[in-house]
């Protein structure tokens, strides 16, 4: 995806005949992409050393060096989907980053205390800036777009059927654990008529929902999920799960298991990785997500273990390419009222995130799911509408 900002001249950069440059032409031309190539998923280098940054540090490597406008392709998102597409970065397991990869396996690094850290780093950025991102209602998660063409399309396609998943009734109770900017909440009390309490470790978050909802029956608390401890007829969880991390997925699904009545449903929806034993990006947790972590299937499988039964399991995780894509077109489009206030290295990284997250879920390297889990089972069997 070309932007107005992306420049594709003629790279000035000819790298030497290195065996770390050999590896990786060799490896990129497993992907069909090539150094400094025509087509605009080529790797396009403009200064040395690239090969060996992503060889010794992976994608913390091949990112940084990115911002830092060593390299360039006019459509990363392409670039991205073609090399994940191989699996043969996950084959590469830098040395550099064992500590990293030991961190994420052995200590709770999403804690209370350093759970905030994602809502100071990411959330807070300011909403004048997601504003001009997402859609109307500031729906920061993937959309839905098996009938939709546009962004707002594809955003309400997926707030009514978290609805209709979770048989929302008019006067009943709603839980959204990591309510965002209040986008399920405002929907489900308008359209369905139920009542909400969301809780968000974001300040901004909870600021801008608190007033633009005002009017409707919503409470939002600025509040961990682990503080929870009351009843709800129905539990919502759209794009938090991500920051729960490992060590802490028994007891955020202890935390919805108390709070959900005999009969009552929740809904989990999550972006998640297809290994069970892998560590978190990198890159994306030192500049994105701090402390963000994919679960895998079988790790959600272990924390509902005798808590839930899952009715159902629906994945869509090619849809977040094409809601990934339309935040980036609206990003691109927004940035010259932002770009002197954040400055060119913001720029680069936020479009290596929006992009290669894009190739990512193309790649099928990283899926979204939505859980509908219940208790003990709906009587008869639980039958999801065809959507």
């Amino acid at each position: 995806m070309s932007s107005q900002f992306f420049a594709p001249t003629p790279a000035p950069f000819t790298p030497k005949n290195s065996r770390l440059h050999r590896a990786t032409v060799e490896l990129l031309g497993k992907a069909e992409i090539q150094i400094n190539g025509a087509s605009p998923w080529d790797m396009q280098l403009k200064s040395a050393g690239v090969p060996e940054r992503a060889f010794s540090q992976g994608n913390l490597g091949l990112g940084e060096a990115y911002m830092d406008g060593a390299w360039d392709a006019e459509e990363l998102d392409e670039f991205f989907a073609r090399l994940l597409s191989t699996r043969l970065t996950d084959q590469i397991q830098p040395l550099r980053l064992l500590g990293h990869a030991l961190s994420a396996k052995l200590l709770n690094r999403q804690d209370i205390k350093r759970a905030k850290q994602v809502g100071e780093v990411h959330y807070d950025l300011g909403n004048d800036f997601y504003a001009a991102m997402l859609d109307s209602r500031m729906t920061y998660t993937c959309g839905y777009w098996e009938s939709a063409t546009t962004l707002e399309q594809a955003q309400v396609a997926k707030l009514d059927m978290v609805c209709r998943k979770l048989q929302l009734k008019p006067g009943m109770r709603v839980l959204d654990i990591g309510c965002g900017w209040g986008s399920f909440m405002a929907y489900a009390a308008e359209n369905y008529g139920v009542e909400c309490v969301g809780v968000s470790i974001s300040k901004e978050q909870v600021a801008w929902a608190q007033q633009r909802y005002a009017h409707l029956p919503l409470e939002f608390r600025l509040q961990d999920y682990r503080e929870l401890n009351e009843p709800f007829d129905a539990i919502a969880s759209i794009g938090m799960f991500e920051h729960v991390g490992r060590k802490n997925y028994r007891a955020y699904m202890q935390v919805a298991h108390q709070c959900l009545p005999k009969n009552g449903l929740f809904l989990l929806h999550t972006i998640g990785k297809n290994l069970r034993k892998s560590a978190p990006d990198p890159w994306i947790d030192k500049y994105i997500f701090p402390n963000g972590d994919l679960p895998s299937v079988g790790q959600i499988g272990d924390a509902v273990d005798n808590l839930f039964v899952v009715e159902d399991l629906h994945n869509f995780g090619a849809d977040y390419d094409k809601t990934l894509m339309a935040w980036f077109r609206n990003f691109d489009a927004a940035w010259p009222l932002f770009a002197d206030e954040l400055g060119e290295r913001f720029y680069r990284m936020w479009r290596y995130y929006l992009l290669s997250c894009a190739g990512a879920f193309r790649a099928r390297d990283i899926q979204l799911w939505q859980w509908l889990l219940s208790k003990d089972g709906v009587p008869n069997g639980y039958h999801r509408e065809l959507i």
